[in-house]
């Protein structure tokens, strides 16, 4: 089945209907063949689809992947925002927000939580342990990002649950969802509910919506050139003129 994002709900404010774009064409099986591309390879295919600037679509280094280990994840973004230098006036901490765990469960696919901490000084408090790690885990997420502050990091590392975080903390203080469904901008990328995003220990990037289909097939030939241009400079015989001419080939059947 296609991906259905749900509406965008907000504490104390009414249910908005919005309809949001999502990726949710492709599936499970889409999903999984662009999952065993790492970062890197994907970018070089997404950025032979010339959809958009090679200076956008992935997050800058001010958030880190906190388990290089393991295999890249994709997911479709659920946003939220969350605040933890403050008490909430709800008087919900940590995971206790039963109505954003009700709007977690209600997306279909692999997730991604995506969280920005809203603090003036992010990262006082984690929102993301083991416990938050766990939860969203059994509601379908196979990662979180934020930039924000992660903690029980030996805890989280054995679920197959991948974190990309501003930093690690200690406490989670008064770590609390503010609101969700929302746009949000983490590493210099903006992210809305259905963004369909894949990261690994290299970052994390969006998978665009324009051409997705035809990313594996990309990326199985940026691979392919790859491996030639490896294989050539082996060679006893390996001269600049060489590699201009295998660069020029490669050029003149990308077009």
């Amino acid at each position: 089945m296609g991906y259905n994002p749900q509406p965008p709900l907000r504490l104390e404010v009414p249910r908005v209907n919005i309809m949001l774009p999502t990726n949710g064409d492709l599936s499970h099986s889409d999903l999984e063949r662009l999952r065993q591309f790492d970062t890197c390879t994907l970018s070089n295919a997404i950025e032979r689809l010339n959809v958009r600037p090679r200076n956008e679509g992935f997050m800058s280094n001010a958030v880190t992947c906190r388990f290089p280990q393991l295999r890249p994840v994709i997911g479709y973004a659920v946003t939220a925002r969350m605040r933890s230098s403050v008490t909430p006036v709800n008087g919900k901490c940590y995971y206790s927000n039963s109505e954003f765990w009700n709007y977690l469960a209600g997306f279909e696919g692999p997730r991604i939580l995506v969280i920005l901490d809203s603090d003036e000084q992010p990262g006082v408090g984690a929102l993301v342990g083991e416990a938050c790690a766990r939860i969203s885990r059994a509601f379908g997420c196979v990662g979180c990002v934020t930039n924000g502050a992660v903690r029980d990091l030996p805890g989280i590392s054995s679920l197959d649950y991948q974190v990309f975080s501003g930093s690690v903390a200690v406490s989670h203080a008064y770590a609390h969802v503010v609101d969700w469904g929302e746009r949000v901008e983490i590493g210099g990328m903006r992210i809305v509910n259905g963004d369909l995003l894949h990261g690994d220990q290299h970052g994390v990037q969006m998978v665009p919506r324009r051409g997705a289909g035809n990313l594996a097939a990309l990326a199985e030939q940026v691979l392919q050139e790859d491996r030639e241009i490896c294989e050539l400079t082996e060679r006893k015989d390996f001269s600049a003129a060489l590699l201009s001419a295998k660069v020029a080939e490669g050029s003149k059947h990308r077009l």
